[in-house]
């Protein structure tokens, strides 16, 4: 078996990026802008390996946990605090966690029999309290991560139980059909991580798919912030609509397809079109998700019809086929989307260009939800960058930089030079060079 890095976060840098960006330009410092700053530049440094696997286990035992806290540092995994042998502790962020983590793993040993993550029994690490004002959660491969928030918009990242399902739903993709990060396959790598966090969430409140409301991330923001949860799988689009956050851009149909470059594809925006998927088919089959849809999802996830190239059809295709007696509802469900189970689509996205003259520019895609920013230097201007960034231009030699498949929720950066291919670099392969040129193209000093 061989590894490769991830990285995967719950709340998408671009939203992190719109509070900065919204932020005042005064010459005194804005603590939430100085917040998700510390956060995106954080990021940047997470990194991990991971393993595939794919096997369909007996029915199992839940796996062990631990919670660690990393008492506002960036250690990993921190000082351990709580065992699943042990009793409630009085933070109420480890508790928490344990609530979340627990409920995850019981979803994926008591439903559909799988020995943790990986179908081996890992035990699953759990840090809280990770760094300072932190707005993001994330699996990187070893463990999960959890901040605190920055307390003005954000609260704690342990609090919905489907934010802690989520990060290890991306875990158990990896090591089943192996989605790649990018198009189609990606926007439903994401929505694994949706449909498996939410079904954990209804199972822990005892809802059926009629009584849930099917928010992602609900508890996530301050109540004074206009969102109620950050998805919502019912009603892709609708989960907040708030002056510092922006207006939710998620999709629910077909039609809607967005059609860029950007976010590996629109990983995110488009994830919410499976999300609706799911949700139809929910409700239509009834009872409880995690047993009904859910079982069917899982099972074709983790059947042969899907691979870590399957598109929306494909995938459609194999949960009709696993769907029995209730084929029907699944079928309709994706339909009701604009997916044909089995059917051709389109091929997504085209190359951009390389900015004319004397300009260098970077652009930068990714993320959990998926934006792309973008930032062009005149190399000709008097802009008092010009020096640092012609230095770093001139003793990079792009060309030698290898190409890496794109990773979940983590940047890719994108190099745009005078008379030059564009150059198009993961996260985890950029030089301290490259860090800091990114850096003062958008501006983030």
């Amino acid at each position: 078996m061989s590894s490769h890095p991830l990285h995967c976060q719950f709340v998408p840098p671009w939203l992190l990026e719109q509070i900065a960006s919204s932020g005042p330009r005064a010459m005194t410092v804005d603590p939430l802008t100085e917040a998700v700053a510390e956060t995106l530049r954080t990021d940047a440094e997470i990194r991990a390996a991971r393993v595939a696997s794919a096997r369909r286990p007996p029915r199992a035992v839940t796996a062990a946990w631990a919670v660690y806290t990393a008492a506002a540092t960036q250690n990993l995994p921190g000082k351990l605090v709580r065992t699943a042998a042990d009793p409630v502790s009085s933070d109420v962020a480890v508790n928490e966690a344990a609530t979340g983590g627990q409920a995850a793993l019981d979803l994926f040993s008591q439903v559909y029999g799988r020995r943790s993550y990986d179908d081996a029994g890992a035990e699953v690490i759990m840090s809280v309290h990770y760094g300072q004002r932190y707005d993001n959660a994330f699996w990187n491969g070893t463990q999960l991560v959890f901040g605190d928030g920055d307390g003005q918009i954000f609260d704690r990242f342990t609090k919905p139980v489907d934010v802690l399902a989520h990060e290890l739903s991306h875990a158990v993709t990896e090591h089943t059909a192996g989605l790649v990060y990018s198009g189609e396959p990606g926007a439903l790598n994401e929505s694994m991580s949706d449909v498996f966090g939410i079904c954990a969430k209804q199972r822990l409140l005892g809802q059926t798919a009629e009584q849930a409301d099917w928010l992602i991330g609900e508890g996530i923001f301050l109540p004074h912030v206009q969102a109620r949860a950050l998805r919502d799988m019912a009603n892709p689009g609708t989960a907040y609509d708030d002056p510092r956050l922006g207006k939710d851009p998620q999709v629910g149909s077909y039609k809607d397809f967005v059609h860029t470059t950007s976010d590996n594809g629109g990983v995110h925006i488009n994830s919410g079109i499976p999300n609706r998927a799911f949700q139809l088919a929910a409700t239509a089959i009834g009872g409880i998700s995690a047993e009904g849809a859910g079982r069917i999802w899982y099972a074709a996830l983790t059947g042969n019809r899907v691979g870590p190239n399957t598109d929306f059809a494909g995938f459609a295709a194999a949960t009709v086929a696993a769907a029995g007696q209730n084929t029907d509802a699944v079928r309709t469900a994706w339909t009701t989307v604009g997916v044909t189970p089995g059917g051709s689509t389109p091929a997504h996205g085209s190359g951009g260009t390389n900015p004319a003259g004397s300009s260098v520019a970077v652009r930068r895609t990714g993320g959990f939800a998926g934006i792309t920013r973008t930032g062009e230097l005149d190399l000709d201007s008097d802009d008092p960058r010009v020096g640092d960034v012609r230095h770093l231009v001139e003793r990079t030699d792009f060309r030698s930089l290898s190409q890496r498949p794109p990773m979940p929720d983590a940047f890719s950066y994108t190099f745009c030079l005078p008379d030059e291919s564009e150059v198009t670099v993961a996260e985890n392969q950029l030089t301290h060079d490259l860090r800091r040129l990114v850096e003062l193209l958008l501006d983030e000093g």
